[in-house]
């Protein structure tokens, strides 16, 4: 007799599936199932992708412990989606799976069952409608009167707890089960984090032309069988949100179908979900990873029940299990946020994309400075491009004023501290605020306004350093220095989280004279605060929004005008609209503009352009002021002129030459391993394992070398980049060699298809 048998994934780094045997009575699973295995000496949750594969006969299967579900918790076009990636990005099935759902849904120990939450609830079961009947059923019973009638107001039912915190008994509630009048039952609670702050009545808006003109272009491609991906080129504050909300009444009211919105930072999401909230109510779910697992998990099924029909959130929600999908919106398209830093290593943009292509759904990417590699995409005919040039309240975009840190400044006076001495200078020769961003500042606070303040690198300084020797305190897992945090006096390394004390003296040559080097979030603070002593500052960074929602607290207070002065790190520069802010200034716009990869006059281009779009959203208009060394740069120069287009020809044309996306496409290949040896012998025959293989295809080998950042978390890293034109040969070199190749024992092999960064 052949035993009944099915492949199952598990989340594993290993890139094959597993064959199991069926109980014999057993019910064989449709693909998207979970189900409980063997592996080894423990047991894993897996799914079920197919028939198993036919064997020898000689070879015993191991059997299906436990089929943990009769609906699968994969629909069959997730399912098809996770092949996809699995196969574009070169990562086991069984992660990307893992990926794709709730982490409760992949674990082996507690079960989802654990994870809904339920209360006992009193209804009543049997009314007594007449008089007579009451005094029958409580005669020298008044307490269970009481209860009934308690009930009877609350429309027949409430939970327990309530009715006992009337001061009924549970006595006399088991006395009213027994007679048959009351029924007390469990009911599930769903846990909605957003549920308590309420829904605003929705803003009565009406789209401007250029609005209205994109509406019309997107509710026509609605109904196309195969629409394709549109990109919203629109200016900050050119109400790009009014779109999308627009859109997705045409989506969920008109048509019934579902809708997923993704923003790029978990900071953006409370305040994308009371807007939406407000028009949609709660037929919008959230999903991030800022959640318990309990909340995402409800979330996750009200959604794939059909419940609540819009799920909005950052870079996982694309795989929210909705039925009917009809449109898929990624703000902030250019965002590196999208991109997933360990395996699977996805871009959510992309997988939107291909989503809404295998579903038929409408895919809209927006964006005020889009990614290069869109913009290649609407130059060559692939995505659909509809612009709002303008902003929507009329108003012009906000004037950019330059500050060259380069030019001497007289004295540090233009920022004095209490008592009148001049500010610390800093290593520029400049103080932190220039004399102009002073004077700007101290103008909205005598006029009641608001200012944000950009530095894109978080802690006090960026390194201490021995003034005798040069000495620099370095990571221990790490080759790179460690930032300084005065508020908890640690050095810190942003990169594995490694902390240690302040030493009180050169660990080389045991000098006490250490100079604290460079600038981050933290000192600009103290700067701030001592410059303008009354102002009410507030700062926002990784540091201080590491707790649950204090993004949104941060941002409530700003929204109230309890705070003068934002300062912070990339997070406030998109998707913050407060009208009273009327001066943006960037303290440094060179940090990372000379970064050792190939995005980084974008990224500034795009960090410049999205914080000088906060500036000026009201009536009061506003200001922005760039401070750097380099005013000459075509990314600083085309951010002060708000001219995207411009940046995007030059950039392009920066990136011909040595070939680098949107020209080509890119695979980076990172070797690592403890020891330095075995890293760079490693990553030498990986490469000339690679370079064996490249006759008579259209890729190309660069490296290997050292990876910018050389050590990383203990490991060594060397790495490669493998760069072609054809995404299709490209994609099947990359999946030979990492099947191919076999490293040493203590070496791994990263691969990165499409990298957001080379570092």
């Amino acid at each position: 007799m052949v035993t009944s048998r099915v492949e199952v994934a598990l989340p594993l780094p290993v890139d094959q599936t597993f064959t199991y045997a069926l109980g014999r009575d057993a019910p064989r699973p449709v693909p998207g199932t979970r189900v409980l295995v063997p592996f080894h000496r423990a047991k894993r949750v897996g799914w079920v992708v197919g028939p198993g594969r036919p064997g020898s006969g000689k070879l015993r299967l191991r059997r299906i412990s436990k089929i943990l579900e009769e609906e699968p918790s994969l629909p069959p076009r997730l399912l098809e989606l996770a092949r996809w990636m699995a196969a574009y990005y070169i990562a086991p099935l069984g992660l990307v799976l893992r990926a794709a759902l709730p982490s409760v849904l992949s674990g082996a120990g507690r079960g989802p069952g654990t994870m809904a939450r339920t209360r006992k609830v009193a209804h009543i079961a049997r009314w007594l409608e007449s008089l007579a009947e009451r005094d029958d059923a409580f005669a020298r019973a008044p307490r269970q009167r009481a209860a009934y009638e308690a009930l009877e107001r609350a429309a027949g039912s409430m939970p327990l707890a309530a009715l006992l915190d009337q001061g009924i008994g549970r006595g006399v509630v088991r006395a009213l089960e027994g007679k048959g009048i009351v029924e007390v039952r469990d009911q599930e609670v769903v846990r909605d984090p957003f549920a308590s702050t309420g829904t605003e009545s929705p803003p009565h808006l009406t789209p401007n032309p250029a609005q209205a003109a994109a509406l019309t272009r997107l509710v026509s491609a609605l109904d196309g069988p195969a629409p394709r991906p549109v990109l919203l080129h629109g200016v900050t504050a050119s109400g790009k949100t009014l779109v999308y909300i627009e859109l997705l009444k045409e989506v969920v009211d008109a048509r019934a179908r579902s809708a997923i919105v993704l923003v790029p930072e978990i900071s953006l999401t409370p305040q994308t979900v009371t807007r939406f909230r407000a028009h949609f109510g709660d037929r919008v779910a959230v999903l991030h990873s800022g959640l318990s697992d309990g909340e995402r998990y409800d979330a996750w099924r009200q959604l794939r029940s059909g419940v609540r029909r819009i799920a909005i959130g950052a870079r996982s929600a694309i795989f929210a299990p909705l039925p009917d999908l009809g449109a898929i919106i990624v703000d902030e398209e250019h965002e590196s946020g999208y991109k997933q830093s360990d395996a699977p290593r996805y871009h959510a943009r992309d997988v939107a994309v291909m989503r809404a292509r295998q579903e038929g759904a409408l895919c809209v990417l927006g964006s005020a400075t889009p990614s290069l590699e869109s913009w290649s995409n609407q130059i060559g005919g692939k995505f659909e491009l509809l612009r709002l040039p303008e902003r929507a309240t009329g108003g012009s975009l906000p004037p950019v004023r330059v500050v060259d840190l380069r030019e001497p400044t007289s004295a540090a006076a233009a920022n004095p501290r209490p008592g009148g001495r001049p500010a610390r200078p800093s290593t520029t020769g400049r103080t932190v605020l220039s004399p102009e961003l002073t004077g700007a500042i101290r103008l909205r606070l005598e006029r009641g306004e608001q200012s944000i303040l950009l530095l894109n690198r978080r802690g006090y300084s960026t390194f201490l350093q021995c003034r005798e020797c040069g000495e620099v305190p370095a990571c221990a897992a790490c080759s790179v220095s460690l930032t300084f945090h005065r508020a908890t006096g640690r050095l810190l390394c942003h990169h594995c989280r490694y902390e240690e004390r302040v030493p009180g003296g050169c660990r080389r040559c045991e000098s006490r004279a250490l100079s604290r080097r460079g600038l981050g979030t933290e000192q600009v603070e103290r700067v701030v605060t001592e410059s303008f002593p009354g102002a009410r500052v507030a700062r926002m960074d990784v540091d201080t929004t590491a707790r649950k929602w204090a993004h949104s607290e941060i941002l409530g207070r700003v929204g109230r005008g309890e705070v003068d002065i934002l300062l912070g790190t990339q997070m406030i520069a998109k998707g913050l609209d407060y009208p009273r802010v009327t001066l943006v200034g960037v303290v440094d716009a060179d940090v990372g503009l000379h970064l050792p990869d190939f995005r980084a006059s974008e990224r500034t281009f795009q960090l410049l352009s999205q914080v000088a779009g906060r500036a000026g959203r009201g009536a009061l208009g506003g200001d922005v002021l760039i401070q750097t060394r380099m005013p000459a740069h075509y990314a600083i120069r085309a951010a002060r002129e708000h001219d995207y287009e411009a940046f995007a020809g030059r950039e392009l044309s920066e990136r011909a030459g040595p070939g680098y996306p949107p020209h080509a496409r890119l695979v980076n290949v990172i070797v690592t391993s403890p020891d330095p040896e075995t890293a760079a012998t490693a990553a030498d025959e990986a490469a000339a394992w690679v370079e064996r293989r490249l006759r008579g295809t259209p890729v190309e080998l660069t490296g290997p070398a050292p990876a910018p950042i050389e050590r990383l978390q203990s490991r060594w890293r060397w790495h490669f980049l493998l760069r072609g034109s054809s995404a299709r040969a490209l994609g099947t070199l990359t999946r030979a060699f990492s099947t191919g190749f076999r490293p040493p024992s203590d070496a791994r092999v990263l691969i990165d298809r499409d990298p957001m960064a080379l570092l």
